[in-house]
């Protein structure tokens, strides 16, 4: 498994309501999607990014980051064999995104996803 990339979940109350936060003062003006629940601001630079979370719609408990990977079935496999706390199982959401939670020893849920190519 390879990461991609790490995006912070920041826990907000309303996404729409917090939008202009970090749309307008922070300049993060590009909406790369928004599920109602959860959206996605980035910069010119796409490496530049946060994720807005009011609670997630198909799992258990909210995660405090997103790790995006090449092999999310490899990964899933991996944290099952060495015994980590699957929160969430091996999903893939009807927006297209392969998925599971995974609860690192320090009690940090993860959300490990890869997307469709």
């Amino acid at each position: 498994m390879r990461v991609v990339r790490i995006l912070p979940n920041l826990p907000v109350a309303d996404v729409s309501a917090a939008k202009g936060f970090y749309t307008d003062f922070l300049g993060l003006s590009t909406e790369a999607f928004n599920l109602g629940w959860v959206a996605r601001y980035t910069s010119s630079d796409p490496d530049v990014a946060v994720q807005l979370v009011s609670g997630d719609a198909t799992a258990p408990e909210d995660s405090v980051i997103s790790v995006q990977v090449d092999d999310v079935d490899g990964a899933y496999a991996e944290a099952q064999r060495l015994g980590y706390d699957i929160v969430h199982p091996l999903t893939t959401e009807p927006w297209g995104v392969r998925r599971f939670f995974v609860r690192a020893p320090d009690g940090n849920v993860i959300n490990v996803a890869a997307h469709r190519s």
